[in-house]
């Protein structure tokens, strides 16, 4: 997301209550997306290029967004519920799979730009079968982060359904705290999805350097995350992979959730063994069918990350919350840190009221959160638009080999609504 029309700072960076320390020199451990899940034996049961004066859409900042309780004038509650498909006999995802009312209401976003409508500044990520470029738009000067993922790696990798599934949730999400797409296209070698900068960085870094959040600050972020998951949850749709690393800040401190390669519409059960193994429920480990609550269950380590241990230590599900826990947070916890369907908030006839009427959010006023009304805890050091300097440094790729439309397209029927 570009830096201009964001809010002025509301709160100082530099004031200490603002944040927790910030040690220097703390280890890097930042999980890779989309990585292999360890097997787990002990647990397993059996181009077009629009014209040239086509400029990128509006600025994100003004794009429409679904408020989950207040639907706008002629739309109804909840519009993107059932909107996506699961993968047809091939394994991909196509529009036109979709019910006709669903697929009526996706987005056009296929072939509406060309790498050639792009500067690319610099890569912001590297990822198994892929990066993340800030690029700049020669149309409107805004930037945006495109995603470029190599065709011949997603299939290699078997990710084929994921990328899919991927561009289809996109292609209906519209909240203010998740990522925006605005536009997909390909070309014989390539897949890329232009998409929302969000320049403060991720919220993993921060956490790093601050070792903890103090309680405001964490609940500030919580209950950011909690608006988003309902309203994905609402829909259908379960994310499979909340991480501090797929949570990005903007220039005015709030967040907005990223990365949905393991997003899936799911209106009952799934059984798909995918995520991050640290943020894995019990009940995917189990390789038992699962729905949506598990995305309300936090996560385990161990610190010789060793997998078999993990795994055991997220069926077993005990833990030891640190003294310096609120009795309030504690409570929360508990009832998301368990291995009982019947007992995990977000899993019971209530939903998520359970959770965003705990007391530990008693406080919390939900409209001016979602509004984005609430200053932010922290912010983000963001000077000008196209401003990188919260993304770490990766060793640039060549993008010749991007755009070569004399390759011949080996995976191009896999990946028809790019």
């Amino acid at each position: 997301m570009s830096s201009a029309n964001q809010q002025q700072p509301l709160v100082s960076v530099n004031d200490p209550a603002n944040i927790a320390p910030q040690p220097h020199n703390l280890p890097h451990n930042q999980h890779q997306p989309h990585q292999q899940i360890p097997s787990i034996p002990a647990y397993n049961n059996p181009t077009s290029n629009p014209a040239a004066s086509q400029a990128v859409a509006n600025h994100p900042s003004t794009a429409a967004v679904v408020v989950p309780s207040k639907p706008a004038a002629g739309q109804q509650p909840h519009a993107a519920a059932s909107h996506l498909a699961s993968a047809n006999s091939a394994g991909t995802y196509s529009s036109t799979s979709l019910p006709l009312a669903i697929a009526a209401q996706q987005r056009k976003l296929s072939g509406r730009y060309a790498l050639a409508d792009f500067a690319v500044e610099r890569t912001l990520g590297t990822g198994s079968f892929g990066r993340v470029h800030l690029v700049r738009s020669r149309h409107n000067q805004r930037f945006y982060a495109i995603k470029v993922l190599r065709k011949d790696q997603v299939v290699k990798m078997k990710q084929v359904e994921h990328t899919n599934s991927e561009r289809a949730v996109l292609s209906i999400v519209r909240h203010p705290f998740l990522v925006n797409l605005w536009g997909t296209f390909k070309d014989p070698t390539f897949l890329y999805m232009v998409m929302d900068y969000v320049p403060g960085g991720e919220l993993f870094t921060l956490l790093r350097k601050s070792l903890r959040f103090p309680h405001p600050v964490a609940k500030f972020y919580a209950a950011e995350v909690a608006l988003a998951i309902d309203y994905l949850h609402q829909n259908n749709i379960v994310y499979r992979d909340l991480k501090p690393e797929n949570i990005l800040l903007g220039a005015d401190g709030h967040l907005k959730i990223t990365d949905f390669g393991f997003a899936k519409y799911v209106p009952d059960v799934t059984w798909t063994l995918c995520g991050t193994p640290d943020y894995l429920a019990p009940e995917i480990v189990s390789s038992k069918g699962y729905n949506k609550s598990v995305d309300w269950h936090p996560p385990f380590f161990t610190e010789d990350g060793n997998p078999i241990k993990l795994y055991e230590k997220i069926i077993a599900c005990k833990v030891r919350y640190p003294p310096y826990f609120e009795a309030g947070v504690k409570d929360l916890l508990k009832s998301l840190l368990t291995a009982d369907l019947s007992k995990r908030f977000g899993n019971l006839h209530r939903g998520s009221k359970d959770i965003f009427e705990h007391l530990w959010f008693a406080e919390v006023d939900w409209d001016r959160l979602y509004r984005r009304d609430i200053p932010a805890p922290y912010l983000p050091t963001v000077t000008v638009d196209g401003d990188s300097s919260q993304f770490e440094r990766y060793p640039e790729n060549d993008i010749s080999d991007y755009n070569r439309p004399d390759l011949p397209d080996k995976w191009g029927d896999l990946f028809p609504d790019f």
